[in-house]
């Protein structure tokens, strides 16, 4: 059955589309799609989008292992480099600084009516990432800086030479205590 969906672009659209919608859902009812809460985290006064990211990758980070080891998903490693991360880390944070929103939270954003957000948020990452493909990428490509500290498909449980149940296992503690941590001092 996945790999049917797998090899449908168009489903692939639909789901995406579809799923979407809940995903936004829930990024407003969190309230990370607010200016307020992105700009609240980035100068440490508003915990709420780490809570949220964090609950995302406690959950989905079993999940996917599970669904790997019953066979319903194949994990497709990319390749990465000290570079790339940099180059990346730079312009996402360039655009989180100018606008305010990440990529995720600009689109839950103009869901619920932020005109920012979509003229702001859309329109730049429309521009953003025609000047990156077409004028900066060529650039960076040629001089070697995306592919500088290549370290290959590397996983985190890899790089840390341990498998990936005690991986996850120490994600989770270390989830709980921060969770902890954040409730504790009413972060």
């Amino acid at each position: 059955m996945l790999e049917n969906l797998h090899n449908n672009k168009k489903i692939q659209l639909a789901l995406g589309f579809l799923l979407g919608i809940p995903f936004g859902f829930f990024l407003q009812k969190g309230q990370v799609t607010r200016y307020d809460a992105i700009f609240g985290q980035l100068i440490l006064q508003d915990f709420t989008v780490v809570k949220v990211m964090f609950t995302a990758i406690l959950v989905g980070m079993p999940g996917v292992y599970i669904m790997r080891r019953l066979g319903w998903v194949v994990l497709h490693i990319k390749p990465g480099a000290v570079g790339s991360t940099i180059v990346g880390s730079l312009i996402f944070g360039v655009g989180l600084a100018l606008l305010g929103y990440c990529p995720g939270t600009a689109m839950g954003a103009v869901g619920q009516g932020s005109l920012d957000a979509l003229f702001g948020g859309v329109a730049g990452m429309i521009a953003g990432a025609m000047v990156y493909a077409h004028v900066l990428y060529p650039r960076l490509q040629e001089r070697g800086i995306l592919s500088k500290g290549d370290f290959g498909k590397l996983t985190v449980p890899e790089w840390l030479d341990i498998d990936n149940d005690a991986a996850i296992l120490a994600f989770i503690l270390f989830g709980m205590f921060l969770f902890t941590f954040f409730e504790r001092f009413g972060i």
